[in-house]
């Protein structure tokens, strides 16, 4: 029995597990878009599923700010209250009118970069954590190629129009990734507004990217525009446990770029389903209990999901599991791990965990030979009695025998 279960569970491992693929469904058309560059990927691993001169060079406009927000959430406390600087904006400029030496919370201050794209929100940031603008510039270059984004360089915390001011919409897509990994601004990127009252009066404030107010799938992410850089927006959404992040960049207005986004979000969404890897309580494998004749079932010890393409097989394979298992074994306890793949790439893992409790085993089935040599003795034992009796028997026949037998 033992060898049966052990073969079973081998054969396991070493075939792994397949998921089903979601049927195959007819490939919708690629979406035209007017913005002259594009892109969009799966948050979970960054898989691109559309894309539009994704490395061209291009203004980025206050998408700038994006790698302002995640120097201040890697380098500053939320609740640190800087004051602001003195900040002389252009006539067209978005700013939260920060009176200079006004004191204001960082959090308040990423709310309103991150909403209202102010200007002067940002600038105060940057003099809070780098002490310069150029400080603060070396520190943006220095972490977006420790990122890995090769067509990124940055001039200033803010997105002003300048010839070294420049990203793509891969690298893009990229930092924003990174930054919604910060619960706090994901949250604030997911909101219509906020009011802000840690400054010198309350101030409310409104998302510059209207799709989160008027699309409930929408979560984010930045707006940008400058007369160079035409309107850019880094999008993100979410739908039926599809998680994805979209750039369009150099969109001739407004309502192209919104236009645009949910273009190619939707396009993406109508590519990915979500897989169940790995299902909580469903028993993987049977693992034999040392020294008992029994085993024990080995179970997920949670459901993991997985996104994936019509065209992208996903597969579940066991990893270390054992030969058996030695009691006592408590419900829960890890025994081995499912790792999960998608088209041949390693994007999850769970525990396997022992579905039930399984006590110790005996001293009679830990020392099994025991009980041998203790059967064989009892055996021999009565054996020897019935040879015994038999001889007795015998002898007393004889002398019965010897006892009737004529005299001369």
């Amino acid at each position: 029995m033992r060898r049966s279960l052990l073969a079973g569970a081998t054969a396991l491992l070493l075939a792994g597990v397949g998921v089903p693929a979601a049927p195959a469904a007819t490939s919708p058309a690629r979406p035209v878009l007017a913005a002259p560059a594009a892109i969009v990927l799966d948050q979970q691993s960054g898989d691109v599923v559309f894309s539009k001169a994704p490395d061209r060079r291009r203004r980025m406009a206050s998408t700038t700010k994006l790698m302002t927000v995640l120097l201040t959430l890697e380098r500053a406390p939320l609740s640190a209250r800087p004051r602001a600087i003195r900040y002389v904006a252009q006539p067209a400029e978005s700013v939260l009118g920060l009176r200079a030496g006004e004191r204001m919370t960082v959090a308040d201050l990423l709310r309103a970069v991150l909403l209202a794209s102010a200007n002067d929100a940002a600038a105060t940031l940057a003099h809070s954590v780098g002490r310069t603008p150029a400080r603060f510039v070396t520190l943006m270059n220095r972490r977006a190629r420790q990122l890995g984004l090769k067509h990124t360089h940055y001039a200033n915390p803010i997105g002003l129009d300048a010839a070294g001011n420049y990203s793509t919409p891969r690298d893009l897509a990229t930092l924003a990734v990174v930054v919604r990994r910060s619960a706090f601004a994901r949250a604030v990127m997911n909101r219509a507004g906020a009011v802000l009252t840690s400054g010198d009066h309350t101030r409310r404030i409104a998302n510059r990217n209207t799709l989160v107010r008027d699309v409930p799938w929408m979560s984010g992410v930045k707006t940008g525009h400058t007369q160079q850089a035409g309107y850019v927006l880094v999008g993100s959404g979410a739908r039926r446990g599809v998680e994805l992040v979209s750039v369009v960049m150099g969109d001739p207005s407004e309502a192209a770029r919104n236009i645009d986004t949910l273009t190619a979000l939707n396009f993406g969404f109508s590519r990915y389903h979500r897989v169940t890897a790995a299902r909580a309580g469903n028993v993987a494998a049977q693992v034999p209990v040392r020294d008992q004749d029994v085993t024990v079932g080995v179970v997920p010890s949670r459901t993991l999901r997985i996104v994936a393409r019509p065209d992208q097989r996903v597969t579940a394979a066991i990893r270390g599991l054992p030969s058996s298992v030695e009691g006592p074994l408590r419900r829960g306890e890890t025994v081995a791990t499912l790792v999960v793949r998608r088209a041949g790439r390693l994007v999850g893992s769970v525990p396997l965990v022992s579905a039930t409790a399984i006590g110790g085993a005996s001293f009679w089935q830990r020392n099994p030979w025991i009980v041998t040599v203790l059967e064989a003795l009892v055996l021999m034992a009565i054996i020897g009695g019935l040879v015994g009796s038999l001889t007795r028997a015998n002898r007393r026949r004889t002398r019965r025998r010897s006892a009737g037998s004529p005299t001369a």
